[in-house]
């Protein structure tokens, strides 16, 4: 039997760290219970002490997003347990190696590509049904500028946010007749371990946190979010 709520359901992915936890958090103050996925364990059970503690219902969900079948099962079992998915937010992402083209190993493109692409369309395949069951189902997925600025040395990265983008954008086309709308968020430099790791002489301090970027993710979770097949820049 179905488990009804009042609350709207959201799924974040990457949910452990970064702009995921931080998403995490602001849809639970704002009245989402939360479905946080990620690979890492600790780290999620820390995020739902942090929810619980601000009064906010989460639902854990260890799992590694390169598995397709393991996502596949998590749409049955929210299936059953909530009957309905109100959100998604595709915040998981790895950048890879930074290396010439003609250097990336297949190692390095399989990486990115399974992370960066081919988990959101798993996740797309498997909770479309439930998000065109609520009576407004929101989907935002994380790209990057470096779609439209390319740059030497981040071909695998670039690679995989432009057949992202490509896959959303398509999506959202076909989402017509249904309540459902698809989009992308474009958050800029934020104050994340991939920042860090792509840029190690820059100042974190001169970045907004992840915190900062977060409101605006989850205001495209909300049901009255119209936008659809767009591309959105964080606000200055």
């Amino acid at each position: 039997m179905n488990q009804t709520t009042e609350k709207r359901i959201a799924l974040v992915t990457g949910a452990s760290r970064g702009i995921g936890r931080a998403v995490a958090l602001e849809a639970s103050r704002q009245g989402f219970r939360v479905i946080c996925v990620s690979r890492a364990q600790k780290a999620l059970e820390k995020l739902d002490d942090d929810i619980k503690a601000e009064g906010g219902e989460a639902t854990l969900v260890p799992l590694d997003l390169r598995d397709a079948e393991a996502i596949n099962r998590l749409g049955a079992a929210l299936f059953e347990r909530f009957g309905r998915l109100d959100a998604l937010a595709g915040c998981a992402g790895v950048l890879g190696a930074l290396t010439p083209a003609h250097q990336a190993t297949a190692k390095v493109m399989d990486e990115v590509m399974a992370v960066n692409f081919t988990a959101n369309h798993a996740l797309i395949r498997a909770m479309h049904p439930l998000l065109r069951i609520s009576d407004a189902g929101r989907a935002v997925f994380l790209t990057s500028g470096v779609t439209s600025r390319l740059r030497a040395y981040w071909g695998p990265y670039a690679a995989s946010k432009a057949a992202l983008e490509a896959l959303v954008i398509t999506y959202a086309q076909e989402l017509g007749v249904t309540p459902i709308k698809a989009n992308l968020f474009n958050p800029g430099a934020t104050r994340t371990a991939m920042r860090a790791k792509a840029f190690p002489g820059e100042d974190p301090e001169t970045l907004p946190t992840p915190e900062e970027v977060a409101p605006a993710i989850v205001a495209m979770m909300q049901p009255g979010y119209e936008e659809n097949g767009a591309r959105v820049q964080r606000p200055a």
